[in-house]
């Protein structure tokens, strides 16, 4: 055994012990623990924000891609943004100890769901200091015990958020363990926080590229909750609003390109594609965006770039959309089902029947009515943050925030029943 992997081991004893403690965890001493880290991370921003600062040179001068500087960048928005999440997250309702459902049996014994920790968590991601705040967060609330391995770009920034972090558990009376951060950058620690830390990681959840989280969901010898694909939809039905739809459009592509949430496809009912389409690839132009598209966008744009089947399947996360042209909403579904990564895709129509169909039958984690796909979003669903956004169909979909970290178990009360 490596000295890496004694060394993670050991963590995950350290996170498994905590772990049984913050099952039973007062809710006021996890609230204070998530109050104090916001007052921490305030008060060492300047330093927090240097070292980020020499973190992001070293990744501009390695020609790393901009939608990457984007994601590891930290400001003083940002900054007021973890804090601000902290402080949402801290004000949901405790889920530990929550009664899902209740009922009786002829026999008399009474039955109970009821919500409970996971237990150990491990978060693996890149690029995002930010993640390091969030994921100890939900986690913590929820009354797991996680470990943190960020990405080695950032490792300085996430290890001065984590500190901040780490100091308010202490700091609350909670164990220490409970929040544990892996200082090396060693991809052995990949290894063997895939490989459970010897049965002691009960889920591993990935935040970050296409390669990273591919390889979890190959090497994991536990679950894993995670999407590998963003591939963001928005079909403009032929009974849009052309302004509302337009402005939907541009949102989720150039609101923020580098995001999970960022439209990549764009997908324009045959019917208002005349009307729309002048002032909508304007619009598109003008906020920078690359367009591509089919045999039909072509036609009628010459200045549109024609697409390959490549491009259906891209997840860009840089300002370029593909376009096509298709026949109604039965068109856009059948798009859907070849192409959809079952992240995010919305729908832009006044003919609520249609929306209906759409949100019905579009088969993806989050699904929109007339609203732009950026809202793919743990902290725009009122989650107070999320670790990331699921896209399988087992446990948790959509953005996982506090009650997504936790299952259940069942409470069964009798009275000296026994089974015949």
């Amino acid at each position: 055994m490596t000295n890496i992997d004694l060394q993670m081991n050991g963590m995950g004893r350290r996170a498994r012990a905590a772990a049984h403690i913050m099952a039973a965890a007062e809710t006021d001493k996890k609230i204070a623990a998530l109050k104090i880290a916001a007052e921490n991370i305030d008060a060492q921003r300047a330093e927090i924000l240097a070292i980020n600062r020499q973190e992001v040179d070293i990744a501009k001068a390695g020609s790393q891609k901009e939608s990457y500087i984007d994601r590891m960048t930290l400001n003083d928005e940002r900054i007021d943004g973890i804090r601000t999440a902290l402080n949402d997250i801290a004000a949901i309702q405790d889920p530990v100890g929550e009664v899902i459902r209740a009922w009786e049996r002829p026999n008399g014994l009474k039955i109970e769901r009821v919500r409970v920790p996971i237990g150990v968590i491990a978060v693996i991601y890149e690029s995002r200091p930010n993640v390091t705040v969030d994921a100890a967060a939900i986690a913590l609330m929820a009354g797991n015990a996680v470990v943190l391995r960020g990405g080695s770009e950032c490792i300085k920034s996430s290890g001065a958020l984590f500190k901040c972090f780490t100091d308010a558990v202490k700091t609350a009376g909670l164990p220490e363990g409970a929040a544990q951060f892996v200082e090396t950058s060693d991809r052995a620690a990949v290894g063997a926080i895939l490989g459970g830390l010897d049965e002691m990681i009960d889920l591993v959840i990935p935040r970050g590229g296409k390669s990273l989280v591919a390889r979890v969901q190959s090497d994991a010898r536990v679950p894993v909750l995670s999407h590998l694909d963003g591939l963001c939809h928005v079909y403009i039905d032929r009974d849009a609003d052309k302004e509302k739809a337009i402005a939907i459009a541009v949102n989720s592509k150039m609101r923020r390109t580098g995001v999970c949430g960022a439209a990549e496809t764009l997908l324009i009912d045959r019917a208002i594609l005349n009307e729309i389409w002048g002032l909508l690839a304007d619009r598109l132009r003008e906020a920078g965006c690359e367009i591509r598209g089919d045999d039909v966008i072509c036609a009628l744009d010459r200045d549109v770039a024609p697409t390959t089947e490549e491009d259906w399947r891209t997840e860009y996360l840089a300002p370029i959309i593909s376009v096509a042209a298709v026949d109604g909403v039965e068109g856009a579904l059948a798009h859907l089902t070849e192409y959809s990564s079952n992240h995010t895709d919305t729908i832009v129509t006044e003919n609520h029947q249609i929306a209906e169909q759409f949100l019905r039958r579009a088969d993806s984690a989050i699904v929109l009515h007339n609203a732009s796909t950026q809202f793919a979003d743990g902290g725009e669903f009122g989650l107070g943050a999320e670790i990331g956004i699921a896209t399988g169909r087992l446990h948790a979909r959509g953005p996982v925030g506090v009650e997504e970290l936790t299952t259940y178990k069942n409470v069964v009360r009798g009275d000296g029943q026994t089974r015949s």
